[in-house]
């Protein structure tokens, strides 16, 4: 506004002091955000890490006082290891693994952020052996007597701790006798 003050001067005489005021203003903005791990806010260039309020004062084009507000959540990735160890393949997640490896997966956790998961898989394998033996009368496999001829098997657990099986092939040959 325009501001008139009248007063008496030196000489005795009025005086009148005029004012012309122009009053600018400050001016504010603030943004709230959520981000994953960090968040780089473009005011000022800064990375952040943590949630939290954050202000950055500048000036504005009236030449007065700008301030901006940011009200950030940092939500964050996660990661999880699973070491396993299994006999001849290994279902996880939906997806069969027969060898040793470390395998990953991504999924996104509960905050909507990545999540790792990792495994560490060790496959040990089952054993098969066989042998063929022909006897006469019987034979003894594995504390058992056999005395007709056939496929036997007999499973035990290999020293990878999987099963093992072990097959005998079986011929018995009957003795004959005579009588005079």
């Amino acid at each position: 506004g325009i501001y008139d003050t009248t007063y008496t001067n030196a000489a005795g005489c009025d005086s009148t002091a005029t004012l012309n005021l122009t009053i600018e203003n400050s001016t504010s903005a603030s943004a709230t955000e959520t981000a994953c791990d960090s968040y780089t806010w473009a005011v000022n260039g800064q990375t952040y890490t943590t949630s939290g309020t954050y202000t950055d004062v500048s000036t504005n084009a009236a030449g007065c006082d700008h301030t901006e507000t940011l009200n950030l959540t940092i939500n964050n990735s996660s990661s999880s290891l699973q070491t396993i160890t299994a006999c001849d393949s290994y279902d996880w997640n939906g997806t069969t693994y027969f060898s040793s490896g470390s395998y990953n997966q991504m999924f996104i956790n509960a905050a909507g952020c990545d999540s790792t998961a990792t495994l560490d898989l060790t496959i040990n394998y089952s054993t098969t052996s066989s042998v063929s033996v022909t006897e006469c009368d019987s034979y003894d496999w594995n504390g058992i007597t056999y005395t007709t001829s056939g496929i036997y098997d007999t499973t035990y657990t290999n020293a990878a701790g999987c099963d093992s099986t072990a097959t005998l092939n079986l011929t018995i040959n009957n003795s004959t006798s005579a009588s005079a």
